[in-house]
């Protein structure tokens, strides 16, 4: 598996499909995700699109460094929209990509997209633009769970460091500055490209008003996808559905 630089760390990623002159599609993962626990969903949507699917671990996940910090500081999601993205993307040689963001993904993917940097494109699936009360009952349901159960065995099949990678990622979330996080008013009316926003209804880590708060602040197109019998991974529990909305608008971003 290749590295990468970005913001001092080593990035583990990986390219699948081939380009043919069409936009890179780029794919960032949830906050427990990694490269493997996409399953196939890049491959098929390089495969449907014909454009290069490049999946990459973020710093503290997956194959890339391991968490230094004993804690994230809660603007986490903006040093990595703002300055370790670009930085991987200039080292892989990526310009103008696509953006398939899942969860804590989707929400750098729209913070990247809302500061000005060049994307044709960005796909929202269970996006976080602000802090609800019933996510962060999730998280702690996940820390419970953490501590009493094997989950820290099956982090281990994907991560370096489970303890790290899951600790860094709740600890910050429960966090009680974090409360106030939001991004609804300093990014999503700087998004000018075109926005697919996905969700399931039975999501546990956020509401339909996260798509909402998505379309009506957004300068560009935005379409939504709100799904029944879908949780927080759409391309697992309705991975047709979501494949065909992801491939319909990468080849409408790609030609435009």
């Amino acid at each position: 598996m290749p590295f990468a630089s970005a913001a001092g760390r080593s990035i583990a990623y990986e390219w699948m499909g081939e380009s043919n002159g069409k936009p890179v599609v780029v794919f960032l993962h949830e906050g427990l995700g990694s490269i493997r626990q996409w399953r196939d969903f890049p491959a098929k949507v390089a495969a449907a699109t014909g454009c290069a699917a490049l999946v990459y671990d973020r710093y503290g996940y997956g194959q890339s460094d391991v968490l230094r910090e004993k804690r994230r500081e809660v603007r986490f999601m903006h040093d990595e929209a703002l300055q370790a993205l670009p930085e991987f993307l200039r080292n892989v040689k990526v310009e103008n990509p696509v953006l398939v963001g899942h969860s804590d993904g989707a929400s750098i993917a729209l913070i990247h997209a809302g500061a000005g940097h060049a994307v044709r494109g960005v796909v929202a699936m269970a996006p976080h633009v602000f802090v609800e009360p019933s996510g962060l009952k999730s998280i702690r349901k996940a820390k419970e769970s953490f501590e009493a159960s094997d989950f820290a065995e099956k982090l281990g099949r994907y991560h370096r460091d489970p303890r790290k990678t899951f600790y860094g990622w709740a600890d910050v979330w429960l966090d009680s500055e974090f409360k106030r996080w939001d991004i609804r008013a300093d990014f999503l009316p700087g998004i000018r490209s075109p926005v697919l926003g996905i969700q399931g209804y039975d999501d546990e880590y956020g509401s339909m008003a996260q798509l909402d708060e998505i379309a009506r602040r957004v300068q560009g197109r935005c379409q939504l996808v709100k799904l029944q019998a879908c949780g927080h991974a759409p391309f697992r529990d309705q991975p047709e559905i979501a494949l065909n909305a992801v491939a319909n608008f990468v080849d409408g971003v790609a030609g435009a």
